[in-house]
């Protein structure tokens, strides 16, 4: 009889820290003490704290540990497993009081947190189809195919509020209804899986510990459209997660659930995976479809829209990831029970990547209108290292910056956009107050002008012509009607943009001219980076009051830059100096300063 439960991370960010080696090894020693029978060792995925892993859950007690090696599961399986005493100095911190060990929701990043989406991440084996049926799995399509015809479903899930948790916030009911009244011989559902922005893990995370939810969900979206056919558009990129969305198809199709007259009924659906090379415009709904048609993964023009004509021509809809994971809870606990979280407009929860300047790096999944300093604060756990916040950049490349003046803002659809930024697939960076906004800006419009398709000229050119904008200020060079010229050509390409990837790319640059005019001001005018982060505007010197001659400064200048003799004040040539800072990085009283 199985007495306990290890339950270790099996995700992308616990496995590439070794956590597969933990589970053999844990699985080595449990054999070798005679527990194989009353231990069962499960993988999982994401627990969300990534900041603190490989993670280790052990059950029933809830022993939560965080940052295990290979060389602990020995003591971990002696002192916990045999003789019962958790092995407090790996036990994550926030669960400890005294000699008590706290339940992890009442730890500050998961207390607020309300999982719907990544409800099974973190608690079932996500390569074992028996484990998501015995939490409910495969429910909901059981009862939609049984029991309801394809107009209820959709009315589901419209009554719920569900947005498409993929960027612009469309109804999901919506889209599933237009498709469903356009008459066709044929119709596909598509999966957005090609998450594409810096920072962003949510979808990977979903698929890796949940991916049956995608695949029930799908489903019953084809239930619902009259579709029986299915695709999975994955980044190529995520191993793990198509590993495991194969297996499960594997396991789905071996139990009836995908195929031919699912659930002895006339309904078939059947679902295909289709890999992603790593364009970012291959997110946006058209360029995807035309990826999967084997083309040239390019936008195409709408309308029309996909709902009538698009995977091949044929009606077809597309959500992402995280969208369909809420699905089958849906129709599982109605749509009164989804549309009771988040605001009036904003329904359910949303999943966010929290990432930067934060102490609690990870997955977070907050009802709908939680406010950013509740985020950075409580879940984050704050900015480390005493520093101040400076801003948060939500949405991606396509997302804005908000200042720590509206560190109060809810987080949904309309709040973000009111403030110039967007909500996103989900990417939230927190920056401190070492960051500079104008090189910010510049960061992500570079990352726009490599994945631009180049189909459309506003796009093509006119981002490009913004980022040799922002680099001639960040280099010196930089005037003040370079400011108008900036917020002429930003209102011309969102204007004039084929798709989304275009008509969002400047919003980077104008959130952090709105909100940190006066750092572009500073870098034109005074030709300083207040941050100290722009190469070209800075300048090292040395005190010489402060400097004791010790000459370990000029030992690990690269350039030679730095010249004294012992126990006299040394000097930087600012013609050779390359502005690395490891003169500044290494002096030991302080006298190197940055300006």
């Amino acid at each position: 009889m199985v007495r306990s439960h290890v339950l270790i991370c099996g995700g992308t960010g616990c496995t590439s820290s070794n956590s597969t080696a933990i589970m053999e090894k844990m699985k080595a020693e449990l054999e070798a003490v005679g527990l194989q029978d009353e231990v069962s060792v499960v993988l999982t995925g994401c627990f969300g704290l990534c900041a603190l892993g490989p993670i280790m859950v052990v059950y029933p007690e809830g022993t939560f540990y965080s940052r295990v090696s290979v060389d602990d599961v020995t003591e971990i399986v002696n002192e916990h497993l045999v003789k019962g005493r958790p092995v407090k100095r790996l036990v994550y911190d926030e669960t400890l009081s005294g000699d008590e060990i706290l339940s992890l929701n009442e730890t500050g990043f998961y207390k607020k947190q309300h999982r719907v989406a990544l409800r099974n991440c973190g608690v079932i084996n996500p390569e074992v189809i028996d484990e998501y049926i015995g939490a409910d799995g495969y429910q909901a399509l059981a009862k939609v195919v049984t029991e309801m015809t394809p107009e209820e479903v959709i009315k589901c899930i419209l009554d719920s509020g569900l947005r498409g948790r993929g960027g612009a916030g469309f109804p999901t009911g919506r889209k599933w209804e237009f498709a469903s009244k356009v008459q066709s011989d044929k119709k596909y559902v598509c999966c957005n899986a090609d998450e594409g922005d810096p920072g962003a893990f949510m979808d990977r995370s979903i698929l890796e510990g949940d991916p049956h939810a995608v695949l029930e969900a799908m489903a019953i979206a084809g239930y619902a459209i009259g579709s029986d056919e299915g695709y999975i558009y994955v980044r190529a990129e995520y191993p793990i997660a198509i590993k495991r969305l194969q297996i499960a198809i594997d396991q789905a199709h071996e139990y009836g659930l995908l195929g031919k007259n699912i659930f002895g009924t006339d309904f078939s659906f059947d679902i295909q995976l289709r890999f992603g090379a790593g364009a970012f415009v291959c997110g946006e709904e058209t360029a995807l479809m035309t990826s999967i048609e084997g083309k040239r993964g390019e936008p195409r023009p709408r309308p029309p829209f996909p709902a009538v004509k698009g995977l091949f021509g044929k009606p077809t809809i597309l959500n992402n990831v995280e969208t369909y994971a809420n699905i089958a809870q849906i129709i599982n606990n109605g749509p009164e029970w989804f549309s009771a979280m988040g605001t009036e407009t904003s329904k359910g929860t949303k999943v966010f990547a929290l990432g930067g300047n934060i102490t609690n790096t990870g997955l977070v999944e907050i009802p709908m209108g939680t406010t950013l300093r509740e985020v950075v604060e409580e879940i984050g756990g704050g900015i480390p290292n005493g520093k101040k916040f400076k801003a948060a950049q939500t949405g991606g490349p396509s997302g804005g910056c908000i200042p720590a003046s509206l560190i109060d803002t809810p987080m949904d659809f309309e709040n973000l956009i009111a403030i110039g930024s967007m909500m996103g697939s989900g990417g939230l960076i927190v920056m401190d107050e070492d960051s500079c906004m104008v090189d910010i800006a510049k960061f992500f419009l570079a990352f726009t002008v490599d994945e631009s398709c180049g189909k459309c000229t506003p796009c093509r050119v006119g981002t490009m012509r913004l980022l040799e904008i922002l680099n001639k200020i960040t280099d010196g060079n930089g005037e003040m009607e370079d400011l108008d010229r900036l917020e002429e050509l930003c209102n011309y390409i969102k204007s004039a943009s084929l798709c989304g990837l275009g008509q969002t790319a400047p919003n980077p640059v104008l959130s952090t001219l709105r909100y940190f005019r006066d750092e572009y001001i500073a870098h034109i005018r005074d030709k300083k980076c207040p941050a100290g982060v722009c190469k070209s505007l800075l300048s090292y010197t040395i005190d010489a009051e402060k400097c004791k001659g010790c000459t370990l400064c000029s030992r690990v200048c690269p350039a030679g830059a730095i010249s004294g003799t012992v126990k006299q004040p040394h000097v930087i040539d600012l013609t050779k100096c390359v502005k690395c800072g490891a003169c500044m990085e290494k002096c030991k009283f302080g006298a190197i300063e940055r300006k």
